[in-house]
């Protein structure tokens, strides 16, 4: 991958100022961000949440995932401790695409679960691809992570990239009687570590 820095500049959100950091994928244009907040250099880990796009719950307010809440959340929780990243990638549908996002939704309408209606549309049940995150990493002199996810893979797929994650914390919330199907998916499908008891 060739991932080239562009630009930063401030983000004033309701949790605080972050930093914005513009990044572009030189061979397929896609265009990634890392938020920050605080002096993220150095040998001591940074709280980070790494969040695909999901623009129908970060934007949208769906309630069918819990992407927008995750999101949320993360920003609140790094401005309450006064340090941290969010590297915002842009990954729609766990890889697919928005359109063919829709297209999921709409199997999921009939009674597809989530993994089943990406396979029966002839993709993978997570296209997600992480390889630019070391670089994000070195430019802004991130050494380590405290990696807020309850997927047990992502961390798996930053040890593989040679990223450090010195600690996974829980990171739940946005349940909802939408969602209740795609959570309990993500548990028994995909290996996510979701105890209900731990919502937040």
């Amino acid at each position: 991958m060739a991932l080239r820095y562009v630009e930063s500049s401030k983000l004033p959100t309701p949790w605080g100022i972050f930093g914005m950091h513009g990044f572009e994928d030189t061979e397929d244009g896609k265009e990634h961000l890392v938020l920050t907040m605080g002096d993220v250099r150095g040998d001591i880990p940074v709280l980070s949440r790494i969040h695909s796009e999901c623009l129908t719950g970060d934007a949208l307010f769906s309630l069918r995932c819990d992407c927008g809440a995750q999101l949320q959340s993360a920003m609140h929780k790094i401005a309450m401790e006064g340090r941290g990243a969010i590297f915002y990638l842009r990954q729609e549908g766990r890889g697919i695409g928005l359109l063919n996002k829709i297209k999921a939704y709409r199997l999921q309408d009939s009674g597809a679960d989530t993994v089943e209606a990406n396979e029966r549309l002839g993709f993978g049940a997570d296209l997600r691809d992480y390889s630019m995150l070391k670089p994000m990493m070195e430019h802004l002199k991130i050494s380590g992570l405290r990696l807020m996810t309850n997927n047990p893979r992502k961390v798996k797929a930053m040890q593989e990239l040679g990223i450090e994650v010195k600690e996974r914390l829980p990171h739940q919330s946005g349940r909802n009687p939408h969602n209740a199907k795609y959570l309990e998916t993500k548990k028994g499908k995909l290996g996510h570590l979701l105890d209900q008891n731990e919502e937040e």
